[in-house]
């Protein structure tokens, strides 16, 4: 039932799960995830209505994450909070992401819920890469990476005062609803057949993935076993490992049919140049560690708990990706022997 003025009465009786970003990325896999499993969800948006006609399955009703007042009311009755609300691209962190968390915090003590939602690489500098655990010391060199700090030390004292909280730490997105990623933005471009691959990598520099669709997977396992979990509990996601840099790319080629794609390097030289007059410039430019050391976060945890990792073979992944983003064209086949003889004409022209 979709309602875009008033909440319903009627919440008590199903599952009630509150998104806070259901048309992004994480936020609308995880909006049908839940859907898929028994739960109604409720997605706030400042333009319900435009949403409801899109998605009416969910339940809209009108709000600002910003404004307290309107989380509170969103939250009336639920029993889970996904945080998965970000400030567009890389802009206004600094004055966005800590009240919009602090205003889902308010919102799941009123409620009684508890909290999920996705991390970040961000929080680690590069003298933890080499063995990042959910543990490990959180020293950030980027501007973003401090805040996520911040971010993650709001949420554990709120754990303190009966709030459980669950966060899934993750590498960079790609799959369907990724239009705000590095994979979207970068690597290809949405929209039309693939003609080049970009890469931001260094040669050789690995790089760790995770794809929507497991990400979220992952998360509802962990919601369906959250009475097993402590108040705070804290995981890494593997994802898709890329070793070398090149294993989308190799991808990219055998699901498209088009062994002999080149990819490039990203041209972070432009990015230097323009830093100096454009602010979006430079937050990207923060993140360029990550493309020049290996950050490779283990599931060990995660894999103890849930036994294992949802994950999807990589082609399959990047096949749904491709074509959730416009990019596959209809001659693209998807039969599992034709993109098999594909990899192997990629493996000799990589």
């Amino acid at each position: 039932m979709t309602n875009t003025t008033t909440i319903s009465q009627t919440d008590s009786v199903q599952k009630l799960a509150l998104v806070l970003g259901a048309t992004g990325g994480v936020g609308s896999a995880m909006a049908a995830k839940l859907s898929s499993r028994g739960y109604q969800v409720r997605a706030m948006h400042r333009d319900a209505g435009a949403q409801a006609k899109k998605m009416p399955q969910y339940e809209w009703v009108n709000g600002d994450a910003m404004a307290r007042a309107d989380v509170l009311a969103a939250a009336k009755g639920v029993e889970l909070i996904v945080h998965a609300v970000n400030p567009p691209g890389y802009r206004n962190w600094g004055t966005l992401v800590l009240p919009m968390i602090e205003n889902t915090i308010v919102a799941a003590k009123a409620s009684g819920a508890r909290i999920l939602m996705p991390g970040t690489v961000y929080n680690f500098g590069p003298e933890t890469f080499a063995n990042v655990t959910e543990d490990s010391p959180q020293r950030p060199q980027s501007f973003k990476g401090k805040i996520r700090v911040q971010l993650e030390e709001r949420l554990e004292a709120a754990t303190h005062e009966g709030t459980q909280v669950i966060l899934v730490r993750t590498g960079d997105y790609f799959g369907p609803g990724a239009e705000s990623s590095w994979f979207s933005q970068v690597m290809i471009k949405p929209g039309a057949p693939v003609t080049k691959i970009t890469s931001p990598s260094d040669p050789g520099v690995g790089h760790q993935w995770a794809y929507l669709p497991d990400v979220a997977e992952t998360m509802m396992q962990l919601v369906e076993r959250s009475e097993d979990l402590p108040t705070f509990a804290r995981f890494h996601m593997e994802g898709v490992w890329d070793a070398d840099g090149m294993q989308l790319s190799e991808s990219i080629r055998r699901v498209t049919g088009r062994p002999s794609l080149r990819t490039r390097r990203f041209p972070w030289w432009l990015l230097y140049l323009g830093a100096p007059f454009i602010a979006f410039f430079r937050e990207l430019l923060e993140m360029r560690y990550l493309w020049r050391q290996p950050l490779h976060m283990r599931n060990d945890k995660l894999v103890a708990f849930l036994g294992a990792e949802p994950h999807t073979p990589l082609d399959q992944a990047m096949r749904e990706t491709l074509r959730g983003l416009g990019c596959l064209e209809a001659s693209a086949s998807s039969d599992p022997v034709t993109a098999a003889k594909g990899k192997g004409r990629a493996a000799v022209t990589a």
